[in-house]
């Protein structure tokens, strides 16, 4: 009875030593009397006890891996303190295990000194825009010697750059005179375009008033030009009707001549034109010329009269 629960215990223990179950995304490597035999997939595997063991556990996960902050010197020997992560992954699992002792140390410590590296071939100011050709040369490099570890690096990214602290006083100091000069720059360009535009604006001003000016100017002339026309072609119509009126006038006076009775109207017409014109001679003026005969008014009307008959219509 004894020897049968022994047997029992025995063949459990077997069973229980040789059941393996290999979680998802891992791999168990496997030695059979201290060389290399398998690697467990994951799932269920089956092993021979004590004769069989379990040598390594890698994960095939992505994993990131803190690099230690390290002083670097740049290429004009500033010392730079740089602080990153490495992300790589294990892909194949043997080589992880036998191709170096500790494959996490070798990355790191290959890592530190290619950045050491990389960075002493850089000055100060380059360091901090050519991060991304830093991560890249760094993964470069790794990745080409991990080969032989079985392990993939995937990226390195660079957390911090602090260089000493009074680089970074004349660093701030740079970039305030800087900013001060393209602050200056932009002032002066917008002075500089506010005095083109004030340029342009009196140019254009000045443009239009003269446009102006002259168009007044020609509109004015033109107005006076039409405005003489106007008054010559009336003055020539006032002349034509004053011609009317007077042949109209002298022909009704030579008509009346011709009637009965005519002449002797016309002397008393003359005779008193005489005598309202002698009158307004005495008013406006202070000396007078007087004619000789100035009682004689009826030869004055007779010497008058004959000057008319002189001019007037002939009779036939």
């Amino acid at each position: 009875m004894e020897i049968a629960i022994i047997l029992l215990v025995a063949v459990i223990v077997f069973v229980i030593k040789s059941v393996k179950v290999v979680p998802q995304q891992h791999a168990w490597i496997v030695e059979r009397l201290g060389r290399y035999h398998a690697t467990l997939v994951p799932g269920l595997n089956l092993i021979i006890p004590f004769v069989d063991r379990i040598a390594y556990r890698h994960s095939l996960k992505e994993v990131p891996l803190d690099v230690p902050s390290q002083v670097c010197i740049t290429r004009d020997n500033t010392q730079l303190t740089v602080d990153g992560i490495l992300y790589f992954l294990v892909t194949d699992p043997k080589l992880a295990s036998y191709g170096t002792s500790n494959y996490i140390v070798a990355i790191s410590q290959l890592a530190q000194t290619t950045l050491r590296s990389v960075i002493g071939r850089m000055e100060l100011d380059k360091t901090f825009e050519e991060r991304e050709g830093i991560n890249h040369a760094v993964v470069a490099a790794l990745d080409e010697a991990a080969v032989s570890w079985g392990v993939k690096v995937l990226r390195y990214e660079i957390k911090d750059l602090v260089p000493p602290q009074d680089i970074l006083h004349s660093m701030q100091r740079q970039i305030t005179a800087e900013r001060e000069k393209r602050a200056r720059i932009a002032e002066s360009e917008g002075r500089k375009t506010e005095q083109i535009n004030l340029a342009s604006g009196a140019r254009e001003a000045a443009i239009q008033e003269s446009e102006g000016q002259m168009q007044a100017t020609i509109n004015q002339s033109e107005g006076e030009r039409q405005a003489s026309v106007n008054r010559a072609q009336g003055q020539a119509e006032a002349m034509k009707l004053m011609a009317a009126a007077t042949s109209s006038a002298i022909a009704t006076v030579a008509e009346a001549l011709r009637r009965e009775g005519g002449m002797e109207a016309a002397g008393l017409k003359v005779a008193e034109q005489y005598v309202t014109a002698f009158g307004q001679l005495a008013k406006e003026n202070n000396t007078l010329i007087l004619p000789a005969n100035v009682s004689d008014i009826g030869s004055l009307v007779a010497s008058a009269m004959s000057v008319v008959k002189n001019t007037g219509p002939r009779q036939n």
